[in-house]
C-alpha cells in the first residue's frame, strides 16, 4: 500500500512527520513502534501498522474519554477507536465536527456524534463519499455506517475518500459515478431484443413498483408509470427496453476506467444507460425541488423503427409538457431535431445547455441527430430532446460507454428537474411550425 494511502486512512498527512503537534508526535511514535523507518511505510502490512498505531496511542490516551471542541483544539487522534481516526480528522477538516465516535468493535455499526445538525450537502457529502456496500444512516446529530460483519475495514476506505475530497472536491463526482455503475452493470446483464423485452421489462416493473405511484404496462407492450411531486408541470423521461440484438451467452464485460466493453456481441449500452439514468433521478428526485409530476416510458421496439412510442396510450402523454429522451451516442449532445424535423422550440434545447453550465459541463450543446422516440413525441406537439448518455459504436462489437459520462446525464437532467426549469410559465409546445 502507498504510504500515502496508509497515513490518510489513519488521519494522518505527510507534513504531520514535520510537526510538534500531538498528532505529529503520535505518529513518529507509531512510526517507531512499527520498526521502520518513514521512507519504508510503503512496504509495512496495514494490520502491522494498526498494532503500531495501538501501542502508540497508549502514550499519548487522555486518560480515557475526554472532552474536546473540535473547533478550538487539535483531535486527540490517540483516544480514537482504530478504525475511527481517519475519518474523524478528515470529517473535521471539513468543517463538520465530531464530539464523539466508535468503531463498533465488530460487534455493532459505527457512528459518530457530531457538534452540530448536518446541512445537506454535508449529508451529500458523506454519502458521496461512503461506499456502495456501505449504508450511512442520519439520526439527528449521529452518523451510522453499516456493512458486513468483519468489513470494519471499509471505514478507512471512507477516510481515504474524505481526504481526497478536501484535497480536490471535484473528485466527488468520481466516487458517486462508481457507486453508480452497479445499477448500470446489473441492467447490462439482461437481454433483451426488439419483440422479446419480456424479461428486462419485469425487471423495470419491480424497481417502478417501489420509485413510482402508478405503474402499467399498454397495450403495446410499453411500460409506463407516474409519479407526483407536486402541481407543477408534467415531464416526461424516457429510453427504450429493446436492444438490437440479444446478448451473447456468457459473455463478460471488461472495465478499463471508466469504459466498460462486451467481451463478445453488443453491450446493449443502447439503452440500458438511458434506463440507468432514468431510475437513478427517480430515486433521487424527493431530495430535489422538483415541484411536478414524473411520467416514465419505457418503451418496446424503438430499434426497428420506434413502434412502441407511435403505439403508446395516447392519453398518457395528453398532459405532457417536455419530453426527455436519454438514448443518445456521445457526451453531451442534446438533439433537438434529426436535421430535417425540430423536436424542439430552440428555447427548450437551451435550457439543457443552461444547466449544464450550472453544473460546470458547459460543453452540453444543442445538435441535430438520427430517428429516435423523441421525434415521437415531438409529433404529438410534445417539445422533446434526445441527451446523450455515453455510449459509442452502438449496434457493433465494438460498443462501449463511459459510466462516468452516463451519471454526468444524470446530474444534468436532475439539475433541470431541481430548478424547475421546464413550464416556468413560457410556452414551449410545439407548433405546426417545427413539423
Amino acid at each position: 500500500m502507498a504510504a500515502h494511502s496508509l497515513l490518510t486512512r489513519h488521519g494522518f498527512q505527510q507534513s504531520d512527520l514535520q510537526e510538534e503537534t500531538n498528532i505529529g508526535l503520535f505518529l513518529n511514535q507509531a512510526i517507531y513502534y512499527a520498526k521502520v523507518n518513514r521512507e519504508d511505510l510503503a512496504s509495512l502490512q496495514e494490520l502491522k501498522w494498526i498494532e503500531a498505531l495501538n501501542s502508540a496511542s497508549h502514550h499519548f490516551r487522555g486518560g480515557g474519554k475526554v472532552l474536546i471542541d473540535p473547533e478550538k483544539q487539535e483531535i486527540p487522534l490517540a483516544d480514537l477507536d482504530p478504525h475511527m481516526r481517519g475519518m474523524v480528522r478528515w470529517l473535521n477538516a471539513l468543517g463538520i465536527y465530531t464530539v464523539n465516535s466508535c468503531d463498533g468493535h465488530n460487534t455493532r455499526p459505527a457512528h459518530i456524534y457530531l457538534k452540530h445538525h448536518l446541512t445537506n450537502q454535508q449529508m451529500n457529502l458523506i454519502q458521496g463519499c461512503s461506499l456502495v456496500d456501505v449504508k450511512v444512516r442520519f439520526s439527528g446529530k449521529k452518523v451510522s455506517f453499516l456493512y458486513k460483519q468483519g468489513e470494519v475495514h471499509k471505514l478507512l476506505e471512507i477516510a481515504e475518500r474524505l481526504h481526497a475530497f478536501l484535497m480536490n472536491p471535484a473528485i466527488i463526482e468520481d466516487f458517486e459515478a462508481e457507486k453508480f455503475k452497479p445499477h448500470l452493470l446489473k441492467l447490462l446483464s439482461i437481454s433483451g431484443s426488439s419483440g422479446n423485452e419480456r424479461r428486462i421489462r419485469a425487471y423495470l416493473q419491480q424497481k417502478l413498483h417501489r420509485l413510482t405511484d402508478y405503474t402499467y404496462m399498454d397495450k403495446a407492450g410499453n411500460l409506463l408509470a407516474y409519479l407526483y411531486c407536486g402541481d407543477g408541470p408534467t415531464v416526461l423521461l424516457s429510453a427504450h427496453m429493446d436492444t438490437v440484438e440479444e446478448f451473447e451467452e456468457g459473455r463478460h464485460i471488461f472495465e478499463n476506467r471508466t469504459v466498460l466493453t462486451s467481451s463478445s456481441g453488443i453491450l446493449g449500452a443502447d439503452d440500458r444507460a438511458g434506463i440507468a439514468v432514468i431510475l437513478e433521478v427517480l430515486s433521487r428526485i424527493q431530495k430535489t425541488n422538483f415541484n411536478g409530476t414524473l411520467k416514465i416510458a419505457f418503451t418496446v421496439k424503438e430499434e426497428i423503427g420506434c413502434v412502441g412510442s407511435k403505439d403508446m396510450d395516447v392519453q398518457f402523454l395528453g398532459d405532457v409538457d417536455g419530453a426527455i429522451v436519454v438514448d443518445r451516442r456521445n457526451t453531451r449532445d442534446i438533439v433537438t431535431s434529426n436535421g430535417t424535423t425540430s423536436f424542439c422550440p430552440t428555447s427548450y434545447g437551451e435550457l439543457f445547455e443552461k444547466a449544464g453550465v450550472l453544473l460546470g459541463m458547459s460543453n452540453w450543446k444543442t445538435t441535430s441527430g438520427g430517428l429516435s422516440d423523441a421525434k415521437v413525441y415531438a409529433s404529438y406537439g410534445i417539445p422533446s430532446v434526445n441527451l446523450s448518455v455515453g455510449y459509442d459504436n452502438e449496434h457493433t462489437d465494438w460498443e462501449s460507454v463511459d459510466y462516468k459520462a452516463t451519471y454526468q446525464t444524470v446530474k444534468l437532467v436532475e439539475c433541470v428537474l431541481h430548478l424547475q426549469m421546464i413550464g416556468l410559465g413560457v410556452d414551449l409546445r410545439v407548433d405546426a411550425s417545427y413539423e
